[in-house]
């Protein structure tokens, strides 16, 4: 008789797990069923602002692979609308309601993943079903937004509160959809993922494409009129808006995991070891953005939901179901996103971040161009560099520009992730031609930088 492997969550890394473990077992010999509670399996989340944008003009767009060929291509049986709601380790089964139907089946495993994602920061305020306020983690939330922009009367004034990447990213859609925008934040700066000066230089981007940016409140209410959304209530006074976009970021989805007495780590999130197996608990794996994980550089466990992750950690996952061996080796935060021309790539540790892990560092910032100075379309970029002292090991990386920006983080991740230092770095024998960098790229002149002020500390 086959095993049977249930998966809880059908997106990136319910579904990356299922996939590999397929590709190493055939259905004879495991069965695998997997639950999902929404619409849709496998699809992008991170690609939902460029959806409501317009740039992308079909949902679909963002489904990387439907039920249909997980059941067809891979034989994995996908549930789509069944919402796990129990998980019983003794008897080794879980409880799922049939959404659509209403039913309840108890459903037995032989192993189990863990995959359910986060769930949105959604204050009480936010909670008495206004019409017009909105999340935007799921393609059903996506398509709920998109049609009430699509209403008549349509909205012309917008709202995003949070300003983290989902809700920067949410309030440069919304203006290129022709709204009216302003960002709220209740700390003293939106992008709190890279540090103030940084942040700054975002912020001044933004006004000037015309979003208004009010940080420094609290929203405090929600006021409607005629049955729609009509003012954001703060601290600092009334907003008024005709569509709010909540983007206050997520907490790992571990209701269930708790429940059944799976462990957690001090983020929240289901703790796991790095074959992404839930330690203490036989046959039971989690992955994706209701796990923890570690930081290889500040060697703390972080909780840090992207896509990537998730995508790595099932495939983990589902290798070592499937007789293999894999194992996840930590993050370093690397991510990127970008308003409208502007673009902002991160990885590392931040100022803070250094402070708390108790590293001693110093920070350059570098001002450079994407180009050659000559060359045609050269536009400004600042690069952060921070550097432990005194042996100048980077520790953490930051850049803000207009083109060809941000996907030169990369670099700076693949120096962080093997350990150089920003010395080292200066020898990185990286790309150049005039259309592409200068003859001394950004982040060379950033790891100079930061040479010559490691050099002036130890005299």
């Amino acid at each position: 008789m086959a095993e049977r492997l249930i998966v809880v969550g059908g997106d990136a890394a319910g579904m990356a797990a299922a996939s590999q473990a397929r590709r190493r077992r055939d259905p004879a010999d495991l069965e695998i069923v997997a639950f999902e509670r929404g619409h849709f399996t496998s699809y992008s989340a991170c690609g939902i602002p460029y959806w409501i944008s317009g740039v992308l003009p079909e949902r679909d767009q963002l489904i990387a692979r439907d039920p249909a060929t997980f059941r067809e291509k891979f034989d994995i049986d996908v549930r789509l609308r069944h919402e796990v709601t129990a998980i019983d380790l003794d008897r080794r089964e879980v409880l799922v309601r049939d959404l659509a139907g209403g039913a309840e089946v108890r459903a037995g495993f032989d192993t189990l993943v863990y995959a359910t994602g986060a769930t949105p920061v959604r204050p009480g305020w936010a909670s008495g079903g206004v019409a017009g306020v909105f999340g935007v983690q799921t393609l059903d939330d996506g398509m709920a937004l998109l049609n009430w922009l699509e209403r008549e009367p349509r909205p012309r004034r917008a709202v995003v509160v949070g300003g983290g990447y989902i809700g920067v990213e949410m309030a440069e859609a919304l203006l290129q959809r022709g709204l009216s925008v302003d960002l709220l934040e209740q700390a003293d700066q939106p992008m709190s993922t890279v540090d103030p000066d940084m942040a700054e230089l975002v912020s001044d981007a933004m006004r000037k494409i015309g979003i208004g940016i009010r940080t420094g409140l609290t929203v405090t209410g929600l006021q409607e009129r005629d049955g729609r959304i009509a003012t954001v209530v703060t601290t600092e006074g009334p907003v008024p808006a005709d569509v709010v976009v909540l983007g206050l970021g997520v907490r790992p989805n571990t209701a269930l995991a708790e429940a059944a007495g799976l462990p957690l780590g001090p983020t929240g999130g289901v703790r796991t070891d790095r074959r992404m197996r839930v330690p203490g608990v036989p046959g039971v794996w989690a992955a994706g953005d209701c796990v923890e994980t570690l930081h290889r550089v500040s060697g703390m466990p972080v909780h840090i939901p992207l896509g990537t992750h998730a995508n790595k950690q099932g495939r983990v996952a589902g290798i070592n179901i499937g007789g293999g061996y894999a194992t996840f080796p930590g993050v370093i935060g690397t991510a990127v996103t970008k308003v409208c021309d502007l673009e902002v790539g991160r990885t590392g540790l931040r100022e803070r971040d250094a402070t708390e892990a108790g590293f001693e560092f110093i920070t350059v910032m570098a001002e450079s161009t994407s180009r050659a100075g000559y060359y045609p379309g050269a536009r400004p970029m600042t690069v952060k560099l921070i550097a432990e002292r005194p042996d100048g090991r980077l520790l953490g990386a930051q850049i803000v520009g207009w083109s060809e920006a941000a996907k030169r983080i990369d670099a700076l991740a693949v120096a962080l992730w093997n350990d150089m230092t920003v010395d080292e770095m200066t020898s990185l024998d990286l790309g150049y031609a005039p259309p592409f960098a200068p003859v001394w790229d950004p982040v060379l002149i950033a790891a100079r930088k930061a040479v010559d002020t490691l050099t002036r500390s130890r005299r």
